[in-house]
């Protein structure tokens, strides 16, 4: 077998979370930094934390009333009884043979 094929085992590794709690866990690398673990996570706390910063769940919400808008305004379209479109006709031009 080969030597040295395995990377070094730290038992104690320190992971530091965002919100300031530091958990000790056995890991290949001696310390990690988190951006959320058990203590701020809002499954774990029960608490909603929204992080957005670009906005996007401000213009989901305005794209998914815009759909509703669409609908509504499709759907009122199609209750409205249209009137028959007079008929046409079709003038067909016909080329003169010489």
């Amino acid at each position: 077998m080969k030597k040295n094929t395995h990377p070094k085992y730290y038992s104690t590794a320190k992971i530091a979370c965002a919100c300031g709690n530091v958990i000790e866990a056995g890991s290949t690398v001696p310390e990690m930094k988190v951006e959320i673990c058990s203590s701020c996570h809002p499954f774990y706390t029960g608490k909603k934390k929204l992080l957005d910063v670009t906005g996007r769940v401000d213009r989901f919400k305005k794209m998914a009333e815009k759909a509703t808008e669409k609908k509504t305004a499709v759907s009122k379209k199609k209750a409205r009884v249209r009137k028959p479109k007079a008929e046409t006709k079709k003038v067909v031009s016909k080329k003169k043979k010489k």
